[in-house]
C-alpha cells in the first residue's frame, strides 16, 4: 500500500526583463525557472515534488514552511509569492 505525503512551500516568482521567471523556494534552497509564469509553475510543482521524494527516502531534515505573511511585505515590484504543493507517494 502506497502512502501519500503532501507539502506546501512558499515560492518567490521572479519576473526578468525579458519576460521569464525564476523560482526560488526560500525555505529549501532551491530554484527553478521557466520561459513564462505557467512554465516556471509547472517546473516549481515539478521541483518540489523531486526534492521532497529525495528528502523522505533519505531522510532529510527541511526547514518548515514561512508565512506568505512573512514573505509579502519583503518583495519588490516584479516578485510574485504563491503557495506551491506537491503529493508524494511512498511505499510503505
Amino acid at each position: 500500500m502506497k502512502k501519500k505525503l503532501q507539502f506546501l512551500y512558499p515560492a518567490i516568482f521572479v519576473k526578468d526583463e525579458d519576460g521569464s521567471y525564476q523560482v526560488i523556494f526560500p525555505d529549501l534552497n532551491i530554484y527553478t525557472t521557466g520561459k513564462n509564469m505557467s512554465e516556471a509553475y509547472v517546473y516549481a510543482k515539478d521541483l518540489l515534488s523531486v526534492f521532497f521524494a529525495y528528502a523522505t527516502k533519505y531522510e532529510t531534515d527541511c526547514n518548515m514552511p514561512t508565512k506568505l505573511e512573512t514573505l509579502l511585505p519583503k518583495c519588490k515590484e516584479n516578485e510574485t509569492v504563491m503557495y506551491i504543493d506537491a503529493v508524494v507517494e511512498l511505499d510503505k
